[in-house]
């Protein structure tokens, strides 16, 4: 991460920190409320190839003792009360503002995967994870609703890791890695514009720019 994208990352997140900590107050009260605790949901991410950290979001399932995966159909059902509104609005994912400034991961990169991923497709994590993964990104914004599609149709977790292992991870990753040959501090605040307000076009280069 270059030192202009940390400090872009820091002035950002200290600023929607300010903004944004009353409603993440009142969303912990509610989920402790009519789900119980735990309020966050801590998962193992993988920032480098060998580099792992605690990613934090608020709370959206039920907890049962071995958790594991990506999250498809076959973890429906435990999605709480509140969850499925976290989900859609995406506000699970309010804590993660909290990996952003320890450095954990930026605004906008490819989403941060799961151990198990990074050691079974070394080589293409090696490359993805040369960018700092990020809360969006252009692979979110393209791909994301798509994948939920494909995911909702398992019934089983194995069935929910092969589809997400033969479908998901290798055209995320090329999504990933054109962001990771074009990025630039516009390009990210394009993109966080673009997650927030779905409808806003992004610019697009005509052939001969």
């Amino acid at each position: 991460m270059t030192p202009s994208k940390r400090l872009f990352d820091l002035v950002i997140a200290l600023v929607l920190a300010v903004i944004l900590l009353p409603i993440g107050l009142i969303m912990a009260a509610v989920i402790w409320a009519l789900d119980g605790r735990p309020v966050l949901y801590l998962s193992e991410r993988m920032k480098t190839p060998t580099q792992g950290f605690k990613l934090a979001k608020f709370r959206s399932m039920t907890v049962v003792a071995a958790d594991s995966g990506v999250s498809g159909g076959d973890k429906s059902a435990r999605i709480t009360r509140t969850g499925a509104f976290l989900r859609r609005s995406r506000l699970d994912e309010l804590p993660q503002l909290w990996n952003v400034l320890r450095g954990d991961i930026s605004f906008v990169g490819p989403r941060p995967p799961l151990r198990q991923y990074v050691e079974r497709f070394p080589e293409i994590y090696a490359q993805v994870l040369k960018s700092r993964p990020g809360i969006t990104g252009l692979a979110t914004i393209i791909y994301h609703r798509h994948e939920e599609m494909l995911l909702a149709r398992s019934n089983s977790r194995a069935e929910t890791d092969a589809i997400y292992a033969r479908a998901c991870v290798p055209r995320k990753a090329r999504l990933d890695l054109i962001y990771q040959h074009r990025r630039t501090l516009c390009l990210d605040a394009a993109l966080m514009l673009k997650t927030v307000f779905r409808r806003l076009p992004l610019k697009r280069k005509s052939p001969g720019q």
